[in-house]
């Protein structure tokens, strides 16, 4: 089949990939000419496990290609795929200005029937703008041409993205069109041989259901980190709650791990994009923005375990910080609890070493020219002339470190684990303070 993507950012470029990975003959297009030649020169303008190898496998076999040319992106795919970015507006809200706008693309270019699918994010009632919008557009050029709009949101993990595309849990399927259904049927059938993941519903439903689904995560998030607060206060270790409360197969093991708070380009502006819907119509979600609250509140813990330790004034203290991206096996650091605490330790005269395996060069683009940051070449060279460690992200590499190495390598013998990676007793016995979340001191 041929397929347009209209986006080349981690939701389109993953899809896009994927869908030429089963033989599809896919065309992505892009309004921002450097990614596209980043593309054309064999690179990806991201980070993501896996997909380099896919786009370069794909590339070279023909299946996968990329334009800056919308007339050609429109006129090549009998369904267009929206995949572009929905940034938050400043109130909060959704701004889909660029699916608008993709749409009116297509409706200025197209020539015969089209199935167009609305990958992005996007708030209820999107699908009717869009629709709105390519229908203008054909009226403006005296054309009546059928078309169908879709919603199909995506579910894809930073850092597993590519597996979870290719091996997903359930592909959700907004559609009012017997046709379009049955189109988005054959396109999906490659990815669900063993059993059916395809769940067909209204396009409104569908459009609500990629929200909730984030809302619901980011509220065990905020209600872990709450209990493990509580925990530090009772001289309860949150650890052995988790595992009591998951066991539970009502709750189950997943997102129940306290820390530094969530980030990330999608659990923060769904929230608030939930939120400015609902305002929107007349209501206030009290949970939503108490999860939202909790939150921002729980990317300052780690600093506050700091200072509590160390004291408010951090002239002349270097930190090692240990994991810039707001999660493993990305580069993304938008909303990352790290910045956050690099902004409170600078605040306090503090300099930092920092390591992240992949995130450095965005941490240099996000910190600017600042003075007082060096990025080291590995987790230990962090180390070099620190007062303490403080930990992130939870990358893999820094699950089993020596930490007899660790306490010889700093100044003084303070790590601070936002991410509770270690059992307490291991490090304690090594010689080191160790300060967690929600485990006992």
């Amino acid at each position: 089949m041929k397929i347009t993507m209209i986006g080349t950012g981690y939701v389109g470029l993953v899809s896009g990939a994927c869908l030429a990975e089963v033989g599809n003959d896919v065309l992505c297009f892009d309004v921002d000419r450097q990614k596209i030649e980043i593309l054309e020169a064999g690179g990806i303008p991201i980070y993501e496990p896996g997909l380099l190898e896919m786009v370069q496998r794909n590339r070279a076999a023909g299946r996968l290609r990329f334009t800056t040319d919308v007339e050609e992106s429109v006129a090549w795919g009998d369904v267009q795929f929206i995949a572009v970015g929905t940034p938050p507006d400043e109130d909060g809200s959704a701004d889909v200005k660029h699916v608008v706008s993709a749409a009116r693309a297509i409706g200025r270019h197209m020539n015969w029937y089209k199935v167009i699918v609305d990958k992005s994010t996007v708030p209820v009632g999107t699908a009717d703008a869009v629709r709105a919008a390519i229908a203008e557009e054909l009226k403006a050029r005296n054309l009546d041409i059928p078309f169908s709009v879709v919603s199909n949101p995506e579910f894809l993990k930073e850092g597993a993205a590519v597996e979870d595309f290719m091996r997903p849990d359930r592909i959700i399927i907004g559609s009012d069109d017997e046709h379009a259904t049955r189109v988005m049927r054959s396109i999906y059938a490659p990815f669900q041989r063993n059993h059916e993941r395809l769940i067909v519903m209204d396009v409104r439903s569908a459009e609500l259901t990629k929200y909730a689904a984030n809302a619901m995560l980011a509220t065990r998030i905020s209600f872990m980190n709450e209990m493990a607060n509580l925990a530090e206060k009772l001289g309860a270790d949150i650890e052995q709650v988790r595992r009591g409360i998951g066991s539970d197969p009502r709750i189950g093991w997943h997102f129940l791990y306290p820390g530094v708070g969530y980030g990330g380009s999608c659990f923060p502006k769904d929230v608030k994009a939930v939120l400015r819907t609902a305002a929107a119509h007349g209501m206030q979600m009290h949970l939503l923005e108490a999860v939202e609250r909790v939150n921002e509140a729980q990317k300052h813990v780690l600093v506050k375990k700091i200072v509590q330790r160390m004291g408010e004034d951090l002239r002349g203290k270097c930190f090692a910080l240990w994991g810039l991206a707001f999660k493993p096996n990305t580069d993304d650091m938008r909303e990352a609890p790290s910045r956050v605490l690099v902004a409170e330790l600078l605040k306090r005269g503090a300099t930092i070493h920092a390591y992240d395996p992949a995130a450095m060069d965005e941490a240099r683009r996000v910190f600017g020219d600042e003075p007082r940051i060096r990025y080291a070449a590995s987790p230990m060279g962090a180390l070099e002339g620190a007062d303490a460690l403080a930990i992130v992200t939870e990358w893999k590499e820094f699950r089993s470190p020596d930490f007899a190495s660790i306490k010889r390598a700093l100044k003084q013998p303070l790590v601070f684990d936002g991410r509770n990676l270690y059992d307490p007793r291991d490090v304690r016995e090594a010689g080191l303070e160790y300060f967690a979340i929600g485990r006992p001191a």
